[in-house]
């Protein structure tokens, strides 16, 4: 059983040290690095069945032992596992955002072809001359609105941040 749990708690070690090289992996590399530490801990599960069976079979007097050290392997299995998957999720939550946030900046707004438009429209209609002058004079009063909404949004979002963390 020794030797086993010598090569467990080796392995569970130098999973620790890859998951500081994932913080530092570059993005072609973190998935393989991900996938060794993922097959890595799936071979440390199999070890530690193993060594609980053998520890099931130790003496009397040395059973509690070897059942405490397999137990407290376990536990640092499953919190290296859990650490993986929290740095998958903040990654994919991450790539998401970039996707999200290239997606807007290729996005072409053109309010000024809209106005044009809306104003073909309203002439077709025969609205006059002073009620298309007061819609566009409203169109702007509500564009400031919209830009100070925006502000006071941003302000009490870092006010919420600032205070709250």
């Amino acid at each position: 059983m020794e030797p086993l749990y010598q090569q467990t708690h080796k392995q569970v070690h130098q999973i620790q040290s890859h998951m500081g090289r994932l913080e530092t992996a570059d993005k072609q590399s973190v998935h393989l690095v991900e996938n060794e530490i993922q097959a890595n801990i799936d071979q440390i599960f199999s070890q530690l069945e193993r060594l609980e069976i053998l520890s099931s079979k130790e003496p009397p007097n040395k059973r509690q032992n070897a059942k405490l050290r397999v137990d407290q392997l376990k536990y640092d299995v499953q919190h290296l596992q859990t650490a993986l998957r929290n740095f998958q999720h903040r990654r994919y939550a991450r790539e998401q955002q970039e996707r999200q946030r290239e997606e807007l900046l290729s996005r072409t707004f053109t309010p000024n072809g809209t106005q044009k438009r809306i104003l073909d429209i309203a002439n077709m209609l025969g609205l006059s001359n002073t009620v298309m002058r007061l819609i566009e004079k409203r169109a702007f009063q509500d564009k400031y609105f919209m830009i100070g909404g925006m502000l006071l949004t941003c302000v009490v979002m870092f006010l919420v941040v600032q205070y709250l963390t």
